[in-house]
């Protein structure tokens, strides 16, 4: 069954950042396209464990609602 997660990807000083939030896995990469591909890897490898495919039965992860806000005057 696929599954579906959301993708927020960032550019820092040295790497892209990419960060699953429903899950709270991340990984980088050299580019934005190697970040999102090392954060699928990494999501592939932590649905594996199975305390994490426990905690998922019990309490589904929800997608995530990505929106920007405003801080200041």
């Amino acid at each position: 069954m696929e599954k579906h997660f959301s993708a927020v990807v960032t550019k820092g000083k040295v790497a892209f950042v990419a960060l699953c939030p429903e899950l709270g896995v991340t990984s980088q990469g050299n580019s934005e396209k190697t970040a999102l591909a090392n954060l699928k890897e990494a999501i592939e490898l932590y649905l594996e464990d199975e305390d994490v495919q426990k905690m998922l039965r019990k309490n589904p992860a929800k997608k995530a609602k990505i929106c920007s806000i405003a801080i200041g005057s």
